[in-house]
């Protein structure tokens, strides 16, 4: 198993796994990420952003998934933690604490809060942000784009 940060020949694929994750949960609509716009070139679009990183994940030479960090709310200090999706067949591996310990120490060192948001479907994602030290929150920050979630997390990083 290989972290590394995204590189351009990396995007279609990780397009791939983030749009057939949400195909397979009933959220290829509109307000997810299944119509982010950055879709198409993750690469170019964290790589142009201040203190933002993608990362993604190899197994045996294969790319099973991913994250991302970028900024939310910069006078606040809060970035967001975006994109987290596998394929199906490395979920139950350890691949999405993985990733996360790698998306927050980065962000941990230009951010004092981090922001995701998901949907209560996603239970198992759910309890893992939460044993990393999220906070459910009862609406989400100003400024979110994906309207079909439902649930969102804040984290201090200090």
């Amino acid at each position: 198993m290989i972290i590394r940060e995204i590189k351009k020949e990396d995007n279609a694929k990780i397009k791939e796994i983030i749009q057939d994750s949400l195909k397979s949960l009933g959220l290829a609509i509109p307000g997810t990420a299944y119509f982010d716009p950055q879709l198409n070139d993750l690469h170019h679009y964290y790589n142009n952003l201040k203190h933002a990183r993608y990362w993604v994940v190899e197994m045996e030479g294969e790319v099973v998934g991913g994250i991302g960090i970028a900024p939310f709310n910069e006078p606040d200090k809060i970035c967001e933690l975006q994109k987290l999706y596998l394929t199906t067949k490395s979920h139950g591996l350890g691949l999405g604490k993985k990733l996360i310990e790698t998306a927050l120490s980065f962000a941990s060192k230009h951010y004092e809060k981090c922001y995701l948001e998901t949907t209560n479907e996603l239970k198992t994602a759910c309890i893992l942000y939460e044993k990393f030290g999220f906070t459910l929150l009862n609406e989400p920050l100003s400024g979110s784009d994906h309207s079909a979630m439902n649930a969102w997390y804040l984290k201090d990083l200090n």
